[in-house]
């Protein structure tokens, strides 16, 4: 197995385990991806007031109420092992730019998802999630040694539709009428998977000048 200079992980298991009792942290030079704290909460209050996060998202964030719902749902992922949130820190300001998560673990089938991602408004298109799903899929194939990782997003979200293609991921098809959103629509999922022999090549084709960077 390459060996991972390039990234800190606070936490390695090679026995396709995720231990979700520990501080899993994931950096590269742009971004820190850390697990949520209660010290957080006075900055997640404010970036989170942007209506555009939530627009293809079955829940949202827009007042003290709805927070606390998604602090409770991080905090029950974490202690279930069905749920590992991270918050987006940009390393350059230390200031907050979203959230991203491990979900839908399946021990088992070796398989997670990557999803529950949102950022603010400066950060879109930044190319700051890039660096997040090149930390996320390197710690999933190299470290837990998963067979697959999926993602999934609103068939009307093409920014994020395309982005997935843009890493590497590939397209496996729509389920109709499949997530009840925060504003009454029913939403049309579709998935797209990144499988463990499929790795080394999506790893040198999409993320090459990202595997060679110098150790933070």
């Amino acid at each position: 197995m390459e060996q991972l200079k390039n990234y800190t992980f606070s936490h390695q298991k090679h026995d396709g385990h995720m231990d979700f009792t520990q501080a899993l942290n994931l950096s590269d030079e742009r971004v820190l991806l850390r697990p949520y704290a209660s010290t957080d909460l006075a900055q997640l209050a404010l970036i989170t007031q942007d209506e555009d996060i939530w627009r293809y998202m079955p829940t949202r964030i827009s007042n003290q109420e709805e927070l606390a719902t998604w602090v409770q749902a991080v905090e029950k992922g974490r202690a279930q092992g069905t749920r590992y949130t991270f918050m987006i820190e940009d390393r350059a300001t230390g200031q907050l730019a979203g959230s991203t998560s491990y979900g839908n673990v399946s021990l088992p089938d070796r398989r997670l998802e990557i999803g529950w991602t949102w950022l603010t408004k400066p950060y879109r298109g930044s190319g700051l999630n890039r660096h997040c799903k090149f930390l996320l899929l390197q710690y999933a194939f190299e470290v837990l040694d998963f067979e697959r990782v999926e993602l999934k997003t609103d068939v009307l979200n093409t920014r994020s539709r395309k982005a997935m293609l843009k890493i590497g991921a590939t397209e496996e098809g729509v389920l109709r009428s499949h997530t009840q959103l925060h504003d009454g629509r029913r939403r049309d999922t579709i998935y797209y998977s990144i499988l463990r022999p499929e790795w080394a090549q999506v790893k040198q084709r999409y993320f090459g000048d990202l595997s060679a960077q110098r150790p933070v």
